[in-house]
């Protein structure tokens, strides 16, 4: 019998999550030689010298010169962030420079570092990353004005610890949290974050769409049950369900729900109308490119579950991520059909 994801109830251990924070398996291998940067962009090329560079700074920056009389200087982290669009490399360029730091390090999302802090507690959590020598924090993105003065505030902290701190991201420091908030507080916590960092513009189309077919059309739902039925590991959920299980499970969970499944599959997808139903689909759908899981579905295309009023709100670009990967993982799946 088919298993479900709606019948996995993960429990994880705080504690676990400061392990956990390493690149996604798909990460693995790559370095700043496998990188190839396309000759249509020089900004790319530029953007693997600046991760280089920031490598060998962040370096020194944590082991320290020695001073007069033998003094070492007081450490301070130095950032770097990596602005571009979908699918340019800089997750792949994020995970180089974390293989080539010394450890302790970590590699998290903007959405698992909150987590972090939220299953810790600020102090605990400052105290146990103190003495990485990087933090890297791949799709760095602010949800609401809480999240943006938590993290800004623990950035402040761990660089003044001797920290560095490199961040990717699809919109500048400076215009973080544009057209979602306008508070003058918040303001000034996204001034505090982008002086933090040194801004490299990473430029070229996405990669998950060059040559690449539209969305997949749905499967009949008979095709999805036999799918699912005959791969092993595989799951099989109605949408809606999903949904729902979702609302029950804090996200820094979600990576736990999906590991070890090899196929996803939904029935019924539709456009969805709640935002945070949409939301949750978005960090879903981050972990299931994490772990490289590919999706199946009946309905709609998968290119549809995010409304036109969606994509034009704040949210936008979060839902075209989520959106890209998913196509990604669905032309994954349809290949091995």
């Amino acid at each position: 019998m088919t298993s479900k994801l709606c019948d996995r109830n993960p429990v994880v251990a705080p504690e676990a999550l400061i392990a956990e924070m390493v690149p996604p398996p798909t990460f693995d291998d790559v370095s700043f030689d496998s990188y190839i940067p396309d000759p249509n962009e020089p900004s790319q090329a530029a953007a693997v010298s600046a991760a280089r560079s920031f490598v060998e700074r962040a370096t020194k920056a944590r082991t320290g010169k020695r001073g007069l009389f033998g003094r070492k200087p007081a450490p301070h982290g130095i950032g770097l962030y990596l602005d571009g669009g979908f699918g340019v490399g800089k997750t792949h360029l994020l995970a180089s420079i974390y293989h080539s730091m010394p450890g302790p390090k970590a590699f998290a999302t903007f959405v698992e570092i909150t987590q972090v802090v939220g299953a810790l507690g600020f102090i605990n959590a400052v105290e146990r990353l103190a003495d990485h020598s990087v933090i890297c924090i791949d799709e760095f993105e602010l949800d609401d004005p809480g999240d943006t003065m938590l993290v800004s505030r623990l950035l402040a902290e761990l660089t003044e610890k001797g920290v560095s701190i490199v961040a990717t991201s699809n919109t500048l420091p400076g215009q973080l949290g544009e057209g979602r908030f306008a508070a003058q507080d918040f303001l000034r916590e996204i001034r505090k974050l982008s002086g933090i960092f040194e801004t490299i513009r990473v430029d070229g189309p996405d990669y998950r769409h060059r040559d690449l077919p539209p969305a997949p059309d749905p499967h009949t739902d008979a095709e999805l049950i036999a799918l699912a039925e005959s791969t092993d590991g595989s799951t099989l959920d109605a949408f809606d369900a999903l949904c729902s299980h979702l609302a029950t499970l804090h996200p820094s969970k979600y990576k736990a729900l999906v590991s070890g499944v090899t196929l996803v599959c939904m029935s019924d997808v539709h456009p969805v109308n709640d935002q945070s139903v949409a939301l949750r689909i978005v960090v879903l759908a981050d972990r299931l490119y994490d772990a490289g899981v590919p999706v199946m579905v009946s309905g709609a295309k998968l290119d549809q579950i995010f409304t036109e009023e969606m994509l034009n709100g704040g949210y936008k670009k979060k839902y075209l991520r989520a959106t890209s990967r998913l196509l990604a993982l669905s032309r994954f799946a349809e290949a091995g059909v």
